[in-house]
């Protein structure tokens, strides 16, 4: 596997090939299609405009899950199909996904039967996949489980099982896995037009390489739109003054101390004061709290928390932990946008909206691929492919998605070790530090992380920039704003001695990740240097 970018750019530098499946967009939704494409043997093209995960992909509650919630909306298909997937996540990426009990805690005497009752379907519907059955916990256990619970009216909870998961290097292992598979996938390429024949059909894309300002025309049968909630710019690009195909929605989730709930459960609180389901999840050594569902009118590559949604989090624990956690407590908020289906007129509850995946062909032959979430990643790449198969008339082939181990699988590694998450790379990362003794160094006091990751994620993991290494190869911009910041200038010097870098890079890649990383923060914090 070949992760220097130099010599991938020189598998595009021939402008004459016809790629089978040209995909845009590197999310969660565009990995999953360009890995079913180029196991199924198409030559497969990616191209993403920013970093792998940039967007929504690295923004999530960190589950893998067929959705409580879909389940009381009567949308069983759903339901079954992400628990399906949600079985074959833990079997192939098993380094990155663990069974995890969530508890629901009842404040109404009728809350244990209840709840019992329809998690029993849920786990009924996994079938084979189950990660175990649900079961009604007394008062007592659910204090033992959840001591800073609030103990007031409490009258029980349930149990059950979902699971957990990093959503960023999920997206990194995924790149890894498509390029061992022979794909071609790129980084800070942005599409610019479409090309289209004398017969006005997508005929490929036009892209420009952000880090050299180099522009390609490159040809290609299909090309797939998976680029979450920037698709109608490409629709747009297909056909101008399109009716707009989606609308953004929101997620906002802060990160607090692990003190606030200690132990290894979760909780899911069914319902809120807006009728929404709040989870409260044990995530690496912190806990993520989240999330809301707020209709936004535009969309950016960094969405803003929104006051309100703050205060909805904050208030919604106060009322379940003894503890209330207070603006000095939050050690990061980040927020993320999902792709809905554009509302119809005088409608604008998103939380009624399906969050299944459409797939959408034009005129052109541009081929759409929105909605969806995580879970079911590998079904929609699936999905897409069979339509690409159809669309650009491409050899027939059955995806092969299902039984393929992502890059890094391994079962039984130790999650008390936060290197857990390379899976079979862990020793190979270690390793570096016998080429450089300072890279077996910390890069925080308060993080576990080491130098040596700095330079894996260079020269293995195709990161650029200080965002992509301490926001999605390591997760210090997620799990504490203030540690990341401090950590910035040693990540740029590490940086840009792998990329041959000088001075004026460091500079400006450190004023830039500060920059971003104070929008992380609900309180400003100025580094001590």
């Amino acid at each position: 596997m070949n992760t220097d970018r130099k010599e991938i750019v020189k598998n595009i530098a021939d402008q004459d090939k016809v790629w089978d499946v040209i995909v845009v967009g590197g999310g969660a939704t565009g990995l999953g299609a360009a890995l079913d494409a180029a196991s199924r043997g198409y030559q497969t093209l990616l191209l993403e405009q920013a970093d792998f995960a940039k967007g929504t992909s690295s923004r999530s509650t960190k589950l893998v899950h067929g959705g409580v919630r879909y389940l009381a909306q009567g949308d069983i298909g759903l339901v079954r199909e992400a628990l399906y997937e949600r079985g074959l996540l833990l079997k192939n990426a098993a380094h990155l996904v663990k069974n995890e009990t969530f508890i629901i805690p009842n404040y109404e005497w009728w809350g244990g039967a209840f709840y019992a009752i329809g998690l029993t379907i849920y786990d009924l519907l996994a079938g084979k996949l189950g990660f175990g059955r649900a079961k009604y916990v007394s008062k007592s256990k659910v204090i033992s489980k959840l001591p800073t619970i609030q103990q007031k009216g409490l009258y029980s909870g349930v149990a059950y099982h979902d699971g957990q998961f990093d959503d960023s290097r999920l997206a990194v292992n995924l790149a890894q896995t498509i390029l061992e598979q022979g794909a071609t996938i790129l980084n800070y390429f942005k599409v610019t037009s479409l090309l289209k024949d004398a017969q006005a059909k997508i005929a490929g894309v036009v892209t420009t390489d952000i880090e050299s300002g180099i522009t390609y025309h490159i040809k290609g049968k299909t090309v797939i739109n998976a680029t979450g909630v920037f698709v109608d710019d490409l629709l747009q690009m297909d056909k101008p003054g399109k009716k707009p195909l989606v609308r953004s929605s929101q997620g906002v989730h802060l990160v607090i101390d692990r003190s606030f709930m200690p132990g290894e459960d979760a909780i899911m609180i069914p319902k809120t004061d807006d009728g929404r389901v709040l989870f409260v999840v044990p995530w690496h050594d912190k806990l993520v709290v989240g999330t809301t569902d707020t209709p936004l009118d535009q969309h950016s590559l960094e969405p803003v928390a929104l006051e309100e949604e703050i205060e909805f989090i904050m208030r919604t624990a106060a009322k379940y932990l003894v503890k209330a956690p207070t603006r000095n407590d939050v050690l990061s908020v980040f927020a993320g946008l999902r792709p809905l289906a554009a509302p119809e007129k005088g409608s604008s509850k998103t939380k009624e909206i399906s969050r299944s995946h459409k797939l959408i062909v034009t005129e052109s032959g541009l081929i759409t691929i929105t909605g969806g979430k995580w879970t079911t990643y590998r079904r929609m790449g699936e999905d897409t492919i069979d339509k690409a198969m159809e669309v650009g008339r491409l050899k027939k082939v059955a995806t092969r998605t299902k039984d393929l181990p992502i890059h890094g699988s391994k079962a039984d590694v130790d999650r008390n070790d936060h290197l857990y998450v390379y899976g079979s790379d862990e020793a190979a990362v270690l390793a570096l530090g016998n080429e450089n003794p300072v890279w077996k160094e910390q890069l925080h006091v308060r993080m576990p992380y080491l130098k040596a990751e700095v330079i894996w994620a260079v020269r293995h993991e195709m990161a650029r920039t200080v965002e992509d290494v301490l926001a999605r190869r390591v997760r210090a911009l997620f799990l504490d704003a203030r540690a990341a910041i401090d950590m910035a200038p040693v990540v740029a010097e590490l940086i840009a001695g792998e990329l041959q870098k000088d001075e004026a890079w460091k500079k400006e890649q450190i004023a830039t990740f500060t920059k971003l990383a104070q929008s992380y923060l609900l309180v400003p914090y100025l580094p001590a240097n």
